[in-house]
């Protein structure tokens, strides 16, 4: 890691441990997944073995996460025993001014949207440096496609215009996500009409989730040199 990724690293758990603060006893908590999100899980983890919390329970958006939430002796549940979540706490890859996001370079967008979807409310955490001025300036848009078709799906993502990539896992196969469906990574470039390519990604059939995170975000986290700036949608 380099000076500056470290540097980056403890802005965001600075405030992911922020986020956490707004989690209360009793709580219903979605858990989101990768980096940012793991330093509130292991925060949530740490309270709630101080009996600083109590009786919270966790929703992991990941095997991953799931698996570290199990390790820190986070009770988990599911969306089938609790339906509304509270509180999600989550990482993005970049957000814009009016807290639309782009996520999903962990791999786990569909589940993130489906816990998203059911919370209350959705408290995002990112450095300055995810911040951008139009989705698609700095991150590609992730598309978790079936597997059976998806080059078909391919071929529909070039032709809305996007550069389109096939991730890759780390033998070199194409990254499969916990549904075991195919990410592929789109650059669009900055995008004009986020709604409008939201809406036409969702009418095609093969395609399970994007990474185009609208009307989602309640509060924003952005923690930087100057410190953690709280941003909340609509104001």
């Amino acid at each position: 890691m380099t000076s500056d990724e470290s540097v980056s690293s403890s802005f965001k758990r600075a405030a992911a441990e922020r986020a956490v603060d707004f989690i209360q006893s009793g709580m219903v908590v979605g858990l989101g997944t990768g980096s940012t999100a793991a330093f509130a899980v292991r925060r949530l983890g740490a309270l709630l073995a101080a009996g600083t919390l109590k009786d919270v329970v966790g929703v992991p958006t990941s095997r991953a996460t799931e698996a570290l939430a199990a390790s820190l002796g986070v009770p988990l549940t599911t969306l089938e025993v609790h339906p509304v979540v509270d509180l999600t706490i989550d990482g993005a890859d970049e957000a814009a001014p009016d807290l639309s996001l782009i996520k999903g370079g962990g791999g786990a967008l569909l589940r993130e949207k489906v816990v998203a979807q059911a919370s209350r409310r959705e408290i995002i955490v990112v450095d300055a440096a995810k911040l951008s001025p139009r989705l698609g300036t700095k991150w590609p848009v992730p598309v978790e496609v079936l597997v059976f078709g998806w080059r078909s799906q391919s071929l529909f993502l070039e032709s809305l215009g996007a550069r389109v990539t096939v991730r890759l896992a780390l033998d070199g196969k194409p990254f499969q996500t916990d549904q075991g469906n195919v990410v592929l990574d789109c650059d669009f470039g900055p995008i004009n009409d986020v709604a409008g390519l939201a809406a036409r990604l969702e009418s095609r059939a093969g395609v399970m989730a994007h990474g185009l995170f609208l009307n989602l975000t309640t509060d924003l986290l952005v923690a930087g040199p100057d410190g953690i700036t709280h941003r909340v949608r609509g104001a």
